[in-house]
C-alpha cells in the first residue's frame, strides 16, 4: 500500500487510482493480518466505506469539485463518537450506554475533507496506560518483532499498528501523556501531539480534560502536517521544510536522558551526530525542575483527578466491568483534595513559564521519545514491574503534556534495529513551525 497521502491524492485526482481500490486494499490487508488485524481494529465499516468510496469515484468521473484528499482510507481510535453506535473506548463498561447521536467533531472534519473512515482502532481501556495492553479485546502486537511478542505502546495501540503494518495509510489517536508518541516510537512511525486546544475534543471520551489532545499517525511528517491542518479546521495544507543549516536545537538532558537503554542511547547519539554534521546548532539544555515531576504528580496529577471525576459514576455501578489493572489506577484520583488540584495548577503554570523562557532561545528542543525499546509481553506479567515500565514509557512524553507544547516523534533507528523515536518540542501554539522544522530534519533524523 502507498502510504504517502500526497502521492495517493495525486493518483486519485489523475484517475490512476480509485478510492474503491484503496479501501479494498485496506480491508484486504486487515484480513491478511489475521488475528493481528482483528486486534488492531475493534470495528470495521466495510459496507459504508465501500459505498463512500464508490460515490467519490463516481463524483470524480462526473467532474465534481471534490476535496484534494477525497477517497483516502483512514482509521480512528475507539473513543471517538460515530453516529448510531456506542463509543466503547476499548472497554466493556460502556456496553449499556446509548448510541452517539452525532459524530465527534474530528470525524466530521475528516469526512468533509473526503477521507474514508474504514474502522475504529483498538486501544488501552479508556486510554489509561502507555503500554497498549487491552485485557478485553486482546493486545495488538508490535509488527517490528515477528519472533518475540512485544507491546505496541499505548494508549493508541491499534492506530499505530494499523499504520505501521500498512493496513491504512494514516490514523487518528489521542495523547494525554504520550498516547500518540509512545506507540509511534515503538512501531517506527511518526506521531504528533498538538497543543491541547488546537484540535476540538467534542465527541471524544476524555481521560484528562486538562491534558488531552488529538493527533495523527503516519509514515512521514508531511502526512502528519496535512492531517494536523484538517483536524484543526484547515484545508489540509502541508508545511514547507525548514532549512537544516543554522537551526538552533536545545538538546534536553538530565531527567529525560536518565535510564536510557543501550539501544535507545546508541540510536539517539548517532542521530545527534548526524544533525551536527548537517549544520544544526546543538546546545545542551538542562531544566532541573523537570526532575520534580514525579513528586508533583505523586497524588495522581491531573490525569488521576480528571479521570476519577469522569469515571466516578461508572466505578460506583459497573466497577466489575473494568480491567482490574486499569481500575486500580483510578484509586490515585480519590485522595486528591480541591487544594491539591489548585496547587497542581499553580505549579504547572510556574514551570511552564520557566521552561518557555528557556525554550525561547531555540527553534526547537530535542530528546528521546521513550527511554526504552518496546517491552516484551513477558516483561509485563508481574504487576509491579508492568507499573514501573508503564511509568518509564510515559516519563518523557508526559513532559510535553504537562507543558502543553506541540511534540512530534520521528524514527531515528537503523533499519535492522528495533524502533527508536526522537522527539521534538516546540513552543505552545507553534505547531506549524514545529512541523516545518521536523519535516526539514526528518531525513537526517532517520539517517537517510
Amino acid at each position: 500500500m502507498i502510504q504517502n497521502i500526497t502521492d495517493l491524492s495525486r493518483k486519485l485526482q489523475r484517475g490512476k487510482l480509485s478510492s474503491r481500490a484503496l479501501v479494498d486494499e485496506s480491508f484486504d490487508a486487515i484480513a491478511a493480518a489475521g488475528a493481528e488485524g482483528e486486534k488492531a481494529f475493534l470495528t470495521l465499516y466495510q459496507d459504508r466505506a465501500r459505498r463512500m468510496a464508490d460515490w467519490i469515484d463516481q463524483g470524480r468521473k462526473d467532474g465534481m469539485n471534490l476535496p484534494a484528499h477525497a477517497g483516502i482510507p483512514i482509521a480512528i481510535k475507539d473513543l471517538f463518537d460515530v453516529t448510531g453506535e456506542i463509543t466503547r473506548a476499548g472497554s466493556r463498561v460502556m456496553d449499556d450506554q446509548p448510541a452517539a447521536t452525532q459524530n465527534a467533531e474530528i470525524v466530521d472534519r475528516l469526512e468533509r475533507a473526503g477521507f474514508v473512515v474504514v474502522g475504529k482502532n483498538n486501544m488501552t481501556e479508556f486510554a489509561y496506560s502507555g503500554l497498549g495492553v487491552n485485557g478485553h479485546f486482546g493486545t495488538p502486537l508490535n509488527p517490528h518483532d515477528k519472533t518475540t511478542p512485544r507491546v505496541p505502546g499505548g494508549s493508541s495501540s491499534g492506530a499505530a499498528v494499523a499504520v505501521s503494518d500498512a493496513m491504512v495509510p494514516v490514523a487518528i489517536g489521542t495523547d494525554t501523556g504520550g498516547s500518540c508518541r509512545i506507540p509511534a516510537a515503538f512501531c517506527g512511525i511518526v506521531g504528533f501531539k498538538p497543543t491541547s486546544m488546537r484540535v476540538p475534543k467534542t465527541g471524544a471520551i476524555p481521560l484528562s480534560k486538562t491534558l488531552d489532545s488529538i493527533g495523527p499517525f503516519a509514515t512521514s511528517v508531511s502526512c502528519v502536517a496535512v492531517l494536523d491542518s484538517i483536524l484543526s479546521g484547515g484545508s489540509g495544507d502541508d508545511v514547507e521544510s525548514h532549512p537544516e543549516g543554522g537551526l538552533r536545537i536545545g538538546v534536553l538532558d538530565g531527567y529525560v536522558t536518565e535510564h536510557l537503554d543501550d539501544a535507545v542511547g546508541a540510536a539517539y547519539e548517532r542521530m545527534l551526530t548526524r544533525l551536527s554534521q548537517r549544520g544544526v546548532r546543538l546546545t545542551p539544555l538542562t531544566i532541573p525542575e523537570l526532575a520534580d515531576l514525579p513528586k508533583i504528580n505523586s497524588k495522581g496529577g491531573f490525569v488521576g483527578a480528571d479521570a476519577y471525576a469522569w469515571h466516578k459514576p461508572f466505578l460506583e455501578t459497573r466497577a466489575d466491568f473494568y480491567d482490574p489493572w486499569v481500575r486500580a489506577r483510578f484509586d490515585a484520583g480519590k485522595s486528591q483534595s480541591a487544594a491539591d488540584y489548585i496547587e497542581l495548577g499553580e505549579t504547572r503554570a510556574r514551570i511552564r513559564a520557566l521552561v518557555a523562557a528557556k525554550q525561547a532561545l531555540f527553534d526547537a528542543v530535542i530528546l528521546p521519545s521513550v527511554q526504552i525499546v518496546a517491552p516484551t509481553l513477558a516483561e509485563l506479567e508481574d504487576s509491579d514491574r508492568s507499573n514501573a515500565i508503564n511509568l518509564l514509557c510515559l516519563r518523557n512524553t508526559a513532559v510535553g503534556n504537562f507543558l502543553d507544547v506541540p511534540a512530534i516523534s520521528v524514527p531515528c533507528h537503523a533499519p535492522d534495529e528495533l524502533p527508536v523515536g526522537a522527539m521534538l518540542f516546540g513552543m505552545t501554539g507553534s505547531d506549524r513551525k514545529l512541523l516545518s522544522i521536523a519535516r526539514g530534519l526528518e531525513q537526517v533524523i532517520r539517517g537517510r
